[in-house]
């Protein structure tokens, strides 16, 4: 795979994350239509944040996200922005995430850089959780 470099007005930058988040207790509630809707909102906030989904995977217990992000917006801001919308609309739309919990996620998330390892090494990873 060759590196493709993205640039805003005054950087020029290949930044690729590998995050993984969790519901709130490890809740099996990532299923079904949630997973569905879940990967629509992802890919809804990435793309009004100029950021690219390389990868996604959504288990029922939590979520492994590839993206690629400009340093200046920061994948903190991102992922805040991901994990707040989809909980705000997940708890509206599905009524039952509700009841079972009192914030869809947890305040705490995994991401590393991918720097030191092949992308397609980490998108192969991903992919196979499904199958673990």
């Amino acid at each position: 795979m060759s590196e493709t470099y993205k640039s805003n007005r005054s950087v020029y930058y290949s930044c690729h994350y590998h995050v993984v988040w969790c519901p709130k207790y490890r809740r099996n509630v990532l299923i079904g239509p949630i997973e569905t809707r879940l990967k629509e909102i992802i890919a809804q906030v990435c793309q009004e944040c100029q950021a690219e989904v390389e990868e996604l995977e959504i288990m029922p217990d939590h979520v492994h996200l590839l993206v690629s992000v400009d340093p200046q917006f920061g994948i903190h801001r991102l992922i805040k922005l991901i994990k707040g919308r989809s909980s705000r609309v997940l708890r509206q739309e599905f009524p039952a995430l509700k009841r079972r919990l009192p914030s869809l996620w947890t305040n705490s998330y995994f991401v590393g850089t991918t720097g030191g390892a092949l992308l397609s090494l980490i998108k192969q990873y991903i992919e196979q959780q499904k199958h673990v």
